[in-house]
């Protein structure tokens, strides 16, 4: 390989790495965003959902500056096959994160709203433990992208079942509240889009999970996936 092949394969490798590494920021500031919202949620702190809130337009600029570099990529460089796939898959992974980052800003608008009305038994403790969950089916999910680990990837998409029964037993209980006692109507409404915003999380942590799977194997899961969310769709209007 002459010196020019070698600079412009260099070259390359730098602008790739470059990208992946946008990603794997645009990951963590996903992450604290998500475990800040649950804070602000259950602490009621109203000041760090308004940190959440604004902290949004990062993640969305970096998004935007992930598909452009790797557009160029793709434009200028045609990468071969293993290199095609670590692009497009880092392009999917950034949309992932994207929408990540807008569930963490709903949750903490949804949080300023709350601001005095009434607490509901034990809906607080069940979201904060689902927010948990998913938070960290997020952190895997980009740790077994960095390692290249399709097993870790696979045990997370059977990880979002859990999610979804957490969620439906949640949606359950916030139900019963609103029908026992129409004062909890409106605080159970909102902590119920609070939780499918949660719960929607947990399925683009599956789908960063299906993207390592495509980059190592090249097969991407098939979507049949059973799901586990047996609530009206109509619900979450405006939340997603």
């Amino acid at each position: 390989m002459g010196p020019e092949r070698q600079h412009i394969v260099s070259s390359y490798d730098r602008e790739l790495e470059g990208i992946q590494a946008m990603v794997m920021r645009m990951g963590g500031l996903v992450e604290v965003a998500l475990s800040e919202a649950t804070t602000a949620l259950k602490t009621r702190d109203l000041e760090l959902a308004e940190k959440v809130r604004k902290g949004d337009r990062v993640v969305d600029e970096l998004n935007q500056a992930i598909k452009a570099d790797a557009a160029r990529l793709l434009a200028l460089r045609a990468p071969a096959a293993v290199d095609l796939r670590t692009v497009l898959s880092v392009m999917e992974i950034s949309s992932y994160l994207e929408r990540c980052g807008d569930y963490a800003k709903n949750i903490a608008k949804r949080t300023m709203a709350m601001a005095g009305s009434n607490e509901i038994e034990g809906a607080m403790s069940g979201l904060v433990r689902m927010a948990k969950f998913v938070e960290a089916m997020v952190k895997d999910a980009l740790d077994a992208y960095i390692q290249r680990d399709q097993e870790k990837a696979e045990e997370i998409i059977e990880r979002d079942l859990e999610a979804d029964q957490i969620y439906n037993t949640l949606f359950r209980s916030l139900l019963t509240h609103m029908m026992e006692d129409p004062r909890n109507i409106a605080a159970g409404m909102h902590l119920h889009f609070i939780a499918k915003n949660i719960e929607r999380v947990g399925d683009h942590a599956t789908g960063i999970a299906e993207q390592t799977i495509y980059l190592v194997s090249g097969v991407l899961p098939d979507d049949d996936r059973p799901k586990q969310d047996r609530t009206l769709t109509t619900l979450q209007e405006g939340d997603v």
